[in-house]
């Protein structure tokens, strides 16, 4: 059947949609079996060799998505001939071989990453220095007071710090240590707090990371 109003799009270029063709499929089901009817778009200019079945579309149906058993579907009115998407089983000795692989690497750099009795990302040799570009006293910029906040959101601002206080993301400081200061920007999404640090300005007064990364222009010439 043809089809209007509706477009597709890929990362690289627009899909011009020349149809749609339904297909009456058969899928195993734990309960037995599950009679569905597809739907199909044909896209005129990209031809596919495969078929895509979205695996949230067949979770809905509580079809097996993680392939326990092997797919079967037939096609027209011939329930006999089953045709199928195996499972290649080698795939999963692959996935064991990579996991060990992976845990000895990660035995063997054992030093990049934080320990239990260590703040969480603590990297050592990797660790970020902020330095001012201005001499103390620092300007005002760099000691604002807090934005006003309502007593919601202090509550829960209050409970989220202590909270990351306990996990040694942040930690207390001394009256000696107060020279910067920064205000929080408290937002919420799905009742949940966000806490957001407002660090244009201490951006603004430190002195930037310098790498020597090559110029664009130069590494085309270079090709």
């Amino acid at each position: 059947m043809p089809i209007e109003g509706i477009k597709f799009s890929s990362a690289s270029q627009d899909m011009h949609p020349f149809g749609i063709f339904e297909a009456a499929m058969v899928f195993p089901h734990p309960a037995g079996i599950i009679r569905l009817k597809v739907e199909f778009v044909v896209i005129n200019n990209c031809a596919s060799q495969h078929f895509i079945l979205g695996h949230d579309y067949l979770n809905i149906y509580g079809n097996d998505i993680n392939n326990h058993k092997d797919r079967y579907f037939i096609i027209g009115e011939n329930k006999r001939q089953k045709f199928g998407f195996p499972l290649e089983k080698r795939e999963i000795t692959v996935i064991r071989q990579l996991k060990n692989v992976h845990q000895e690497k990660f035995v063997s750099d054992q030093d990049a990453f934080a320990s239990d009795n260590e703040p969480r990302g603590t990297i050592k040799g990797h660790e970020v220095d902020i330095i001012p570009n201005v001499e103390r006293p620092y300007p005002p910029l760099l000691q604002r007071p807090a934005y006003p906040a309502s007593p919601r959101a202090r509550e829960s601002l209050e409970s989220h710090i202590n909270e990351l206080i306990k996990l040694r993301v942040l930690r207390t400081v001394g009256h000696n240590e107060v020279e910067v200061t920064t205000p929080l920007i408290i937002t919420w999404h799905n009742d949940k707090l966000r806490m957001v640090g407002d660090f244009r300005a201490l951006n603004t007064n430190t002195i930037p990371d310098r790498y020597s990364i090559p110029r664009i222009h130069e590494t085309l010439t270079q090709l």
